[in-house]
């Protein structure tokens, strides 16, 4: 039987009118619970952004109850948001990031443990964060101010796929100790090396005493695809990026709009 499910939640688990769980997928999500299943989200956002998520679940501030978040960068047990796994990078490392990618056609997303600075802050990426999560946007072309801060990730946002991946090749030089991913088809994202979700999912299965075949992961994009390929059962939404889907146990037949973790659930554990 699977006792742990590792959900995504941009395109995943939120549908994409309003950001919400639906009513649905949070009655299916509670039987699961009811049967021992944890139910935990795995975001690239961080912890404190996702709390109306959490009090949408019934899952805010409660023991033994987690999240992944930071995509793998951090783990948190969400009674008092406590701290139990951190990897984040150095300043050094953010310093010279963000100063590359000045010289690109990108928004600059630095994460902290507490709060997402955002140089370059387009219209479109604020209507896309609209409702997501708060940002502080400043404004010097230096990130001075984070030095002896803890610093998660950094990002580039550009809805152009191609001009990422053309970035990536170009921060070879500087990106050797970095595992560097996609999401939300908009976003190049940089983590220290080895951190992703499906490290995530595995460090905190371990810490449960939770075998790798009794997990479930579901996702929608690239950021995804290492929980996707490391749990027993690896699942993708039908609106997930085509690129995920030949690494994929199982596609839903429904959309993010149309419950899909609902349908995993149903066929995979209430219905098992």
């Amino acid at each position: 039987m699977y006792k742990l499910i590792a959900c995504d939640l941009d395109e995943t688990l939120l549908n994409t009118k309003n950001r919400k769980v639906s009513i649905k997928n949070v009655e299916t999500i509670q039987k699961a619970r009811q049967k021992g299943v944890k139910f935990v989200p795995a975001t690239g956002r961080g912890y404190r952004s996702i709390q109306g998520t959490l009090e949408e679940l019934g899952l805010i501030n409660l023991p033994n109850e987690y999240v992944i978040s930071f995509n793998g960068g951090a783990i948190v047990e969400n009674q008092n948001n406590r701290l139990l796994h951190f990897d984040g990078i150095t300043f050094e490392l953010a310093e010279a990031l963000f100063n590359r990618g000045l010289e690109y056609d990108v928004c600059i997303h630095v994460y902290t443990l507490d709060t997402v600075y955002v140089y370059n802050f387009t219209d479109n990426e604020k209507a896309y964060l609209n409702g997501r999560m708060e940002v502080e946007e400043f404004f010097e072309k230096n990130i001075d101010f984070l030095k002896g801060q803890e610093i998660v990730k950094a990002l580039y946002v550009n809805t152009d796929q191609d001009y990422l991946h053309k970035i990536a090749e170009d921060l070879k030089d500087i990106t050797a100790d970095v595992d560097v991913s996609y999401s939300s088809n908009r976003y190049i994202e940089f983590n220290h090396k080895g951190v992703s979700k499906g490290q995530g999912l595995l460090n905190l299965a371990e810490r449960l005493g939770i075998k790798q075949e009794e997990t479930i992961a579901i996702g929608d994009n690239f950021n995804d695809l290492s929980m996707i390929e490391a749990a027993g059962l690896g699942v993708g939404v039908a609106n997930c990026n085509e690129g995920i889907k030949p690494h994929c146990d199982y596609i839903t037949t429904a959309t993010c709009d149309e419950d899909a973790v609902s349908e995993v659930i149903n066929k995979f554990i209430l219905n098992a």
